[in-house]
C-alpha cells in the first residue's frame, strides 16, 4: 500500500480551536445560576474551649475574634479549665506547662524541675510584650465588642464554685451543655481547642 493512498483514508482531523461564543455562553449561564443561589446570611462559628493555659487561651479568641471582624456570628463556649480565660482575674495570671509541650524551646527535663512552668510561663509572657501581641484580656474585651457570644458553662462555674461577678462583663453565664450542643448542630463551623 502506498502512503499516498493510506492518507488519503485516514479521517480528517478535527480543529482544536475553542469555539468562543459557546464558552462565553457558558460562563454567562453559571454567573447567572451562581446569582440565584440563596444567601443564607452570615456564617456562624461555635469554638468549645476547654483548656485555660497562655499558650491554650489564644486560639479560641483569636478565631473568634477575626471570624466576628469578618461578619460571622461567633460563639466560644468556656468549659472546665478553659473558664479561666473569662474569669478577669485569672486570665490575667495564666500559665504555660512546659512538661509534654514539644514545641517549647526548653527541654522537658528543664520544665519537669521545680520553677519549669514559672520560666515558661515568662518566657512566653516576654515574647508576647516584645512581639506587641494582644493579651488575653485585651483579645477578651475585643471579642466581646465585636459581638462575639463569649459563654460560661454553667456546671463548670457551680463546679469551680466561681462568682458570675468575677467574669468579664458581657459574658453569658449559666450556659448548659445542651445549649452549646444545639449552638454546635446550627454551625457552620464547629471547632473544639
Amino acid at each position: 500500500m502506498s502512503s499516498e493512498s493510506a492518507t488519503a483514508d485516514a479521517p480528517e482531523e478535527p480543529t482544536t480551536e475553542p469555539d468562543i461564543a459557546a464558552l462565553e455562553e457558558r460562563i454567562e449561564a453559571l454567573e447567572a445560576a451562581v446569582d440565584t443561589v440563596p444567601d443564607d446570611g452570615p456564617k456562624s462559628m461555635t469554638i468549645i474551649a476547654t483548656q485555660g493555659s497562655l499558650d491554650m487561651a489564644y486560639p479560641p479568641l483569636i478565631l473568634a475574634s477575626t471570624a466576628a471582624a469578618f461578619g460571622w456570628d461567633v460563639t466560644v463556649f468556656h468549659t472546665f479549665w478553659g473558664l479561666d480565660i473569662l474569669h478577669e482575674e485569672r486570665s490575667r495570671d495564666l500559665r504555660v506547662s512546659a512538661v509534654g509541650n514539644p514545641s517549647m524551646p526548653m527541654p522537658n527535663l528543664l520544665g519537669a524541675l521545680p520553677g519549669g512552668d514559672a520560666l515558661a510561663t515568662w518566657y512566653m509572657n516576654r515574647e508576647i510584650a516584645d512581639n506587641g501581641t494582644a493579651t488575653i484580656a485585651e483579645l477578651v474585651e475585643t471579642s466581646l465588642e465585636m459581638g462575639v457570644d463569649l459563654q460560661a458553662c454553667e456546671m463548670t462555674t457551680e463546679l469551680f464554685d466561681y462568682d458570675h461577678a468575677a467574669f468579664y462583663d458581657g459574658v453569658t453565664t449559666d450556659v448548659g451543655a445542651a445549649t452549646a450542643l444545639q449552638h454546635m448542630a446550627d454551625a457552620d463551623v464547629q471547632l473544639l481547642v
